[in-house]
């Protein structure tokens, strides 16, 4: 019964708006720096499984994932965690590109 309850626990927080959101961001930085899932996997020792996982829904990143694949990525952490505690949508495509 327990491992039933942590089931439906974590699969809500999967679930959640929130978590939706936050995935979004890290979907919308990678296409935006134009790097395809397997580059990525493979910039943090992993498979594309991995990143597939995370941004289909199906796997929980913890902090220092997220650390690791935002500055895979190129970007400043605390300034992507900043923006995602205060409200802001993913990025859009920057200009120039």
């Amino acid at each position: 019964m327990l491992a039933a309850l942590r089931r439906r626990s974590m699969q809500k927080s999967l679930k959640s708006t929130e978590y939706a959101r936050f995935i979004a961001i890290l979907v919308a930085m990678r296409k935006d720096a134009g790097v395809r899932q397997q580059a990525l996997a493979k910039k943090l020792g992993r498979p594309q499984s991995f990143v597939a996982k995370y941004e289909g829904g199906e796997r929980r990143i913890d902090v220092l994932e997220f650390i690791a694949i935002v500055r895979a990525l190129g970007a400043n952490p605390s300034k992507v965690f900043r923006d995602f505690l205060a409200g802001k949508e993913a990025p859009t495509k920057r200009s120039g590109r």
